[in-house]
């Protein structure tokens, strides 16, 4: 086996260390034959469809790909923004805020780069980037709080087949799950005091976590106890006893049984037992996409207003907000222990000079325009 060509070696050159923010992916835009790059990559990985491959070619080509491509599209194109994807929007800020979030808290030569395990930009192209750009300490932060085998296990994949071609191997670290970090538990729970204290309380607070086939936890996938563990420790958070919230599972595919209570069919049978306001949250999801922002806030609230519900409130994901970023900054810092990351007291006072020096300079600038 042959191996890529190493970037030329520079005596003396400092090593670098990054964070890898890895989502799941998104279409480069929303057509149907951008949708069928993108769900042709998601759906041919053997961690996210355990079927006999020869089987499953037939069926992902033949049935899924024509049929489902052109109807995806269109939920895609329903929630797309001037920017873009709010999947990748969401993700780019938030590896933008945790550079700076970072820098603050003293981290001063550390590099904060997004990737997506489907479509762009690709991990591998990442990873091959920050090589190139010297970083030879990586630490891959998946934006999948609790884990599974079908996306964090995914994502180790992708890292552990890059590197397969590569001879000189970076320092790795791989974050496994945060699911019942501290600062991810704040962080939804002052989501969802401010979005009560903005609209109101419902009668019931939903939720949904993305749904796998209930076979996945029988082989044992710990994803179901890991969601149902956030799920109780922000119930606690809440002060929110048994009967004021429900763990549902969204985005079932195909025949076979998934992980239960379904979200869509959960919420509109609570409408037809007399519930008539109603929050639903996605707490597995950290920034807003199709899954939440299509198929909750659009799909499962015209279920539960066709069902009798009055007024559904769809609570969104963590995204940019404040306490989110300083949970991430928190679960990359405690993985980054050992690195040599920290300014000295007299470099980070330096910054800090010239930080506010800028500050003011924009300042004036702005006072004479």
């Amino acid at each position: 086996m042959s191996f890529a060509k190493e970037p030329p070696h520079q005596h003396g050159a400092v090593s670098g260390s990054a964070i890898v923010l890895v989502n799941l992916g998104t279409p480069d835009e929303p057509t149907r034959g951008a949708v069928r790059r993108y769900l042709k990559q998601f759906l041919s990985d053997p961690r996210v469809v355990e079927i006999p491959r020869a089987v499953w070619w037939f069926i992902l080509n033949g049935v899924i790909l024509p049929f489902r491509s052109g109807a995806s599209a269109k939920k895609y194109a329903s929630i797309w923004t001037r920017d873009g994807s709010p999947l990748r929007v969401h993700t780019s800020n938030q590896a933008m805020l945790l550079h700076d979030a970072l820098r603050a808290r003293g981290h001063g030569e550390v590099t904060v780069a997004m990737a997506m395990r489907y479509g762009s930009p690709s991990l591998p192209d990442v990873l091959a980037r920050l090589k190139a750009d010297g970083c030879e300490r990586i630490a891959i932060l998946p934006a999948y709080p609790q884990y599974s085998g079908t996306t964090t296990g995914s994502i180790w994949d992708a890292v552990f087949a890059h590197y397969r071609k590569i001879r000189n191997i970076p320092e790795l670290r791989l974050i496994r799950n945060y699911h019942d970090h501290e600062g991810y538990i704040e962080a939804l729970r002052q989501s969802v005091l401010a979005h009560w204290d903005a609209h109101g309380r419902g009668e019931k607070l939903v939720m949904s976590f993305h749904g796998v086939p209930k076979r996945t936890l029988l082989l044992g996938d710990p994803y179901h106890c890991e969601c149902h563990k956030t799920a109780r420790l922000l119930a606690a958070r809440l002060k929110l006893k048994p009967e004021d919230y429900l763990v549902t599972f969204q985005s079932r595919f195909g025949k076979a049984e998934w992980l239960q209570p379904y979200t869509a069919p959960t919420v509109a049978q609570l409408a037809r037992d007399g519930v008539r306001r109603l929050d639903v949250i996605c707490p597995g999801f950290t920034s807003d996409c199709l899954e939440t922002l299509e198929e909750i806030a659009m799909e499962v609230r015209h279920d539960f207003l066709e069902n009798g519900g009055k007024q559904f409130q769809y609570i969104p994901c963590l995204n940019e907000t404040p306490h989110w970023i300083t949970a991430l900054a928190e679960i990359a810092e405690q993985h980054m222990i050992g690195w040599p990351t920290m300014m000295s007291p007299s470099e980070r006072a330096l910054r800090q000079q010239d930080a506010a020096k800028g500050r003011e300079s924009a300042l004036a600038k702005g006072a004479t325009e």
